[in-house]
């Protein structure tokens, strides 16, 4: 279902966007998960099991490990070397393949992952992506440097696009909503997710921002923590399903029990709070042009 915004609250939201780092938001600063991860020390990969099919989007790089971002709001730090394979697919059916060296392995970028698992370190075998979905990479790089800290580099490149808040039109929110504790989307929030998408696609000049909520069961941390995975979940699956481009995406944020659509004393209030708002925003300079 779709709702007209109401400008106070969004405003709200990009107001706490455009201030500088918390506590909170630092907290989500992509450092490694590991910190010994080493690409060529131990594990040995001939001494590792099969792991799964990882597939998700490079939110960050450092040397020989990429992180990825899958659509449940996991995030996996990924070993690779020169022996594993890079490679674009394109044409009718993946027919066109055609092998890449690492650099391709941009911020952005949405790919599948082959590896071999030891514990919680994993090594790719494999790396494949879409080749249109590498030129999207490659014009939302714009110079931005790879490196896991760039969340706040995007969060500063926020501030700059939103300093004056006043600009923006809003022009529409789409809510879908989550079952209690959980991040994963339902049937019904996929379909409305890309009717919200394609109905943007339509608005010259439009951006989303995606803003995770939940109710008040649960303590302040992990509230903060499931908003957040409810909006990356969101954010993917507009991405990767929707084919929404990412540059026309504003950063994301989680506002845990913040800001309540309904009372929370009821269960009906609380599947009302369960959300994660979609917001179409176009310059009040670029609307209608």
């Amino acid at each position: 279902m779709i709702f007209r915004a109401k400008n106070l609250r969004i405003r709200a939201v990009l107001t706490l966007l455009a201030l500088p780092l918390a506590s909170g938001v630092a907290a989500q600063s992509y450092e490694p998960q590991d910190g010994n991860i080493t690409v060529n020390g131990t594990p040995d990969p001939s001494q590792m099991i099969m792991g799964p099919d990882i597939k998700g989007t490079i939110i960050g790089r450092k040397g020989n490990r990429i992180k990825v971002l899958s659509a449940d709001g996991t995030n996996r730090t990924i070993a690779f070397d020169a022996t594993t394979t890079i490679k674009a697919v394109g044409g009718l059916f993946g027919a066109n393949q055609r092998r890449l060296a690492e650099d391709s392995l941009l911020n952005g970028l949405p790919v599948t992952i082959k590896t071999l698992q030891s514990g919680d370190y994993f090594y790719a075998t494999q790396i494949s992506f879409r080749t249109n979905d590498l030129k999207t990479a490659a014009m939302i790089r714009n110079g931005t440097a790879q490196r896991f800290e760039e969340q706040e580099a995007a969060t500063a490149a926020l501030r700059g696009r939103m300093g004056d808040i006043d600009k923006y039109n809003i022009k529409s929110t789409t809510n879908v909503y989550f079952e209690s504790g959980k991040a994963n989307l339902s049937s019904q929030a996929r379909f409305e997710l890309c009717a919200a998408a394609t109905a943007a696609e339509a608005i010259d000049n439009a951006l989303i921002l995606v803003v995770g909520y939940t109710d008040s069961t649960g303590s302040a941390d992990l509230n903060q923590r499931l908003s957040e995975r409810r909006a990356a979940s969101v954010i993917n699956y507009l991405q990767q399903a929707c084919r929404w481009k990412p540059y026309r995406m504003l950063t994301p944020t989680g506002m845990a029990s913040a800001d309540p659509l309904a009372s929370n004393d009821t269960d009906y209030g609380k599947a009302q709070n369960r959300r994660v708002s979609v917001n179409v925003l176009v310059s009040k300079g670029l609307d209608g042009l």
